[in-house]
């Protein structure tokens, strides 16, 4: 890994050279707001990216004095290593830590998460509960989704309840920065239950390199800040040092050879097959037999190298080699030139981002023997 380690150190170098770029005046504004209603609340939920469960830690609050109104919620589950999650909660139960994993996005996950949390309301008023009217902030860095889950959370409550009116909405973006003030959504009645947005905040200064890869390879520091080609390069590393790309074997057989079996499997003619699939998969990168194009073009890359991934220059030839073929399978122009480096590193972090070429946990289980 020391290879991978060199690569995250020069994005880090950029990052240092940037000056600390993410943290502006609205970040280091809503550090202070936070932290000045935080003793105010009734539960803090600190939202993580389950991709990076110890990166993605909301600095300000390690020392927070209470463990018992503090949950971490590891989110975007479903972009994560799912065999991992519970070694995850084991791991912070270990640590004194309350933990849950969730998809904002699903909506039974939301349900479980909205009991959970009603729960612990009540478990803090026992008495005449429903008058009270409780509070809980949802604080974490940038893009971990905090809004997407404020917005479930909201949803979901207010049919739970019965409730009318307008339902309001939080922003969410797959950029980070988009959420600049607080925000306040009722998720539950009888008692009160209301959970705060607030925007993401990373510290000042990142001094660990490879957190601060990890960051941005998980979209929680803007891109031009170290640039899209580092950031895919970064995670091509990652790829070609670990064992996943051998989890896509089966669809490194030969192209004529798939073409014969669909043809054979259907009864139809070669100016058939080629109608049907242009009907089926238009040429956009997010269709399902691109992404298979890009997975075995990285497993094949892989599979056929001669050299030493962990040896720098090697793995920097491998990774120029994938660019190129990459290019061919995201059906980019040639003609494009330097630029065309560029559309295959965007296509590439659109992919990882998305959970389409793969579920991966980027930290390492920290146990102690």
């Amino acid at each position: 890994m020391a290879a991978t380690a060199k690569l995250a150190r020069q994005i880090g170098a950029l990052a240092t050279k940037s000056g600390g770029g993410w943290y502006g005046p609205h970040m280091a504004a809503a550090s202070r707001a936070i932290a000045e209603r935080l003793p105010l609340v009734d539960l803090v939920l600190e939202i993580r990216d389950a991709r990076i469960p110890l990166s993605s830690e909301y600095e300000q609050l390690r020392n927070y004095p209470s463990s018992s109104r503090r949950i971490i919620v590891m989110n975007k589950m479903d972009l994560a290593n799912r065999s991992q999650i519970k070694e995850w909660k084991r791991y912070f139960e270990q640590q004194k830590c309350i933990s849950y994993g969730v998809n904002s996005h699903n909506k039974e996950n939301i349900k479980e998460l909205l009991n959970f949390l009603l729960a612990r309301v009540r478990e803090l008023k026992r008495t005449n509960y429903f008058n009270y009217t409780a509070v809980i902030m949802l604080i974490g860095i940038p893009n971990v989704g905090k809004s997407a889950l404020a917005n479930s959370l909201h949803q979901i409550g207010r049919i739970s309840a019965a409730e009318k009116g307008k339902l309001k909405h939080a922003i969410v973006s797959p950029n980070p920065g988009e959420t600049k003030d607080i925000s306040s959504f009722k998720i539950g009645s009888h008692p009160n239950v209301y959970v705060l947005d607030t925007p993401g905040v990373l510290p000042p200064k990142i001094l660990n390199t490879e957190v601060y890869s990890k960051l941005a390879l998980t979209g929680s520091i803007r891109d031009c800040l170290v640039g899209e080609r580092g950031i895919a390069q970064y995670l091509l590393a990652l790829l070609n040092s670990s064992d996943e790309y051998k989890k896509w074997a089966k669809l490194s057989m030969n192209v004529n050879d798939r073409t014969f079996l669909d043809l054979e499997a259907e009864g139809l003619s070669s100016c058939e097959l080629d109608k049907k699939q242009k009907r089926q998969y238009p040429t956009d990168h997010t269709q399902d037999f691109i992404v298979h194009d890009v997975r075995r073009t990285l497993f094949e890359t892989i599979s056929f190298f001669d050299g030493n991934v962990q040896v720098g220059e090697d793995l920097s030839r491998l990774i120029e080699t994938q660019f190129t073929s990459l290019r061919e399978a995201f059906q980019v122009p040639v003609e494009l030139g330097e630029e065309a480096q560029n559309k295959v590193a965007a296509k590439l972090l659109n992919l990882f981002r998305t959970g389409r070429l793969g579920h991966y946990t980027l930290d390492s289980l920290p146990w102690h023997t």
